[in-house]
């Protein structure tokens, strides 16, 4: 099989309404994502993330593509389980790269 990563940008709103992006490389949008999020949680200059209503922004760079993704959807279809071993694996990878659990809560965002 043939991966084929991507650069995007990742856009994500923190519970203050500040609005913070960062550039990753990966697989597939939800990669993006938790890869994101995860660096994210790293940054002591980006408040608390919902996981509520938050919306995601992802600009793929080769060839520019955007996508908005709830949060409430992600961590919905994270936490479903996968319809495919493939999907399993994936699931599996996001959960490590978010360290099982994300930032934030239900409350706002």
């Amino acid at each position: 099989m043939f991966v084929v990563l991507r650069t995007c940008i990742v856009a994500v709103k923190d519970l203050q309404d500040v609005e913070h992006s960062i550039e990753v490389t990966a697989e597939t949008l939800y990669e993006a994502i938790a890869t994101a999020l995860a660096a994210l949680q790293q940054d002591n200059w980006v408040g608390e993330i919902g996981q509520g209503f938050a919306t995601v922004t992802v600009l793929v760079q080769q060839p520019p593509v955007k996508h908005e993704i709830k949060m409430k959807d992600f961590v919905s279809w994270l936490g479903r389980q996968g319809r495919s071993p493939a999907q399993v694996v994936l699931k599996q990878k996001l959960v490590r790269i978010l360290g099982k659990t994300t930032r934030g809560d239900d409350r706002k965002g």
